[in-house]
């Protein structure tokens, strides 16, 4: 092994382009200004082209610890693998989980002019453009004895992996097949002479003896074998692996807790030794366990394949940010819907989020609930509230709605509003897709007749019905008085004008009140089932409910 003098000589050859030292960063990046407490976490996806829907997951974790606390929360783009890289991904990703309300304090972020921009002091926020930063770090590692140089080709490599898998060992560059790991500085500088490339390992001192003890704030304290393999601190290319950039980046961005999936697991031995290395303390870890779905009887991954899988999805479906985020909740705290009907009309944000009440079993992906959720999350919303959001979804993914919505914004309100407040407001409405065939009655070029009178009631009844009604019509009329005139004319046509009443003698009548006002729906609104007939019929005004009626009066 080599000596303290040679590691250092070791250092300078294998990063002649670094100037700077470690310190120079930290004092660069000083710790935050925070209030006691304040957490700050990040979400930190790969721009790889597919934005996955378990991706809100850890980033609805990491914005509530932070905000809820007082502290900041940011986004880091993780880009240090060209190979898996796709064009377009990070601006996608960006605007993608900006659309569903995901809102970061520093990182890249959407302006309110649309623009994505970088914003924060503890920049950059882009992995590819910090290159020297790691390699300031690497070059300290190796300094100090804790990383070297390895020239092992991919045939090498392989030939080991071969070999250990025949011997049924844990594959991986340690022990006798860490051929590099202890080459002296001759042989070192004979392979650069050679322009051999290379790549920078760890020199771990762990030991598969060896266990480690850690608490996980989700699973609790954990116990997991110590790290004894050499990994890639950087690549052949200069970049560093994800490892070293977590460690480093989470020091000086002052990451406090770091939410991730639970398939990192098996790599936080290893995140532990590196944070050891460079010297730093680690962050506490979030493991959030994995998004399932129902296949049969069995239980499996959620899979980019799946519907619903794509993060892209809930904007194009027309699901609310609201509704999203909402059932998020419902997954990831156990006691959240207790709260929720406790709180009907609260922000999300005043839960009381924490990650002890977070399951440590996978999570059910469920469409069923999902739409329930949703349902209720729009019933809650002001009729401006969702003409709003309406317009500007429909500006994107329907022009034809977009055009109806925005020719009279104050009668689309007015749409919008029937039936909603109260204790017992409407639930028509699941997603944005659901808005133009709910409010398509109210307007003439859209307007038509899609179901029909069961063929069991009498046309020559329907049509003296219909009748009837239009020469009593008044537009003035109070709701009480609009339906007893609808019970007289129950009445008079040998219709019972009390269900109760009907449901004893049925043989007595030829139908009931709400026969009478299912003939007096389909001719107005075209349905079985839609908004408040009285405030359909108001919204309307006499002339077009008349004339809707006598039209379909004559189709019949």
């Amino acid at each position: 092994m080599m000596t303290i003098e040679e590691f250092k000589i070791l250092s300078e050859l294998l990063f002649p382009d670094v100037d700077k030292t470690p310190e120079y960063y930290i004092e660069k990046y000083p710790q935050r200004n925070l209030p006691e407490g304040a957490k700050v976490t990040r979400f930190a996806p790969s721009p790889t082209g597919f934005v996955h829907f378990g991706g809100m997951f850890p980033s609805t974790v990491c914005e509530r610890l932070a905000h809820l606390s007082g502290g900041v929360f940011y986004l880091r783009v993780e880009d240090t693998d060209s190979k898996r890289e796709v064009e377009g991904a990070e601006e996608n990703l960006i605007r993608e989980y900006d659309a569903l309300g995901i809102k970061f304090d520093e990182g890249f972020v959407v302006s309110e002019n649309g623009e994505i921009v970088e914003k924060g002091d503890y920049g950059p926020y882009r992995q590819s453009d910090r290159r020297m930063i790691y390699r300031t770090f690497a070059k300290r590692l190796v300094e100090e004895g804790k990383a070297y140089p390895c020239f092992c080709t991919a045939e090498e490599l392989d030939a080991v992996r071969a070999a250990q898998e025949e011997a049924k060992e844990v594959p991986g560059y340690y022990g006798k097949a860490a051929k590099c790991r202890d080459l002296s500085l001759d042989e070192v500088k004979a392979h650069l002479a050679n322009n051999d490339t290379f790549v920078l390992r760890l020199r771990s001192n762990g030991s598969p003896d060896n266990k480690i003890k850690f608490t996980d704030l989700v699973r609790g304290n954990l116990e997991l074998t110590e790290n004894y393999i050499d990994h890639i601190l950087l690549k052949s290319d200069g970049m560093p692996s994800y490892h070293l950039a977590h460690g480093v980046d989470d020091r000086l961005m002052g990451t406090t807790h770091v939410v991730r999936g639970e398939e990192w697991l098996p790599s936080l031995p290893y995140h532990l030794q590196i944070f050891a290395a460079l010297g730093f303390k680690a962050p506490k870890y979030v493991h959030v366990s994995q998004l399932m779905r129902m296949d049969g009887t069995a239980k499996k991954k959620l899979s980019k394949r799946d519907n619903g899988a794509s993060l892209s999805y809930y904007n194009e479906a027309g699901y609310p940010s609201e509704t999203v985020h909402e059932y998020v909740m419902t997954l990831l705290n156990s006691n959240f819907e207790d709260w929720r009907r406790q709180n009907q009309n609260e922000n999300l944000k005043e839960f009381p989020f924490t990650t002890k009440k977070m399951s440590s079993s996978g999570c059910l992906f469920d469409f069923v609930k999902l739409n329930d959720v949703s349902k209720n999350v729009i019933s809650r919303m002001s009729a401006e509230d969702v003409y709003a959001k309406v317009l500007a979804w429909s500006e994107k993914y329907d022009k034809e709605l977009f055009e109806m919505l925005s020719s009279d914004k104050d009668y689309a309100v007015k749409i919008l509003s029937i039936g909603r407040g109260g204790a017992k407001p409407r639930k028509d409405l699941t997603v944005w897709t659901d808005v133009k065939p709910y409010i398509e009655l109210f307007y003439d070029d859209h307007f038509e007749i899609k179901d029909d009178v069961p063929d069991t009631f009498a046309k020559e009844d329907i049509k003296n019905i219909l009748s009837d009604f239009v020469s009593v019509y008044d537009d003035n009329d109070g709701q009480d008085v609009w339906f007893e005139k609808i019970k007289d004319i129950s009445e008079k046509n040998g219709f019972c004008k009390d269900v109760k009443q009907f449901k004893k003698d049925p043989g007595d009548y030829k139908g009931h009140v709400g026969d009478v006002s299912m003939f007096l729906r389909i001719a107005v609104t075209g349905k079985m089932n839609s908004p408040d007939m009285y405030e359909v019929m108001k919204l309307l005004g006499g002339g077009k409910v008349i004339a809707r009626i006598k039209k379909y009066t004559d189709s019949i």
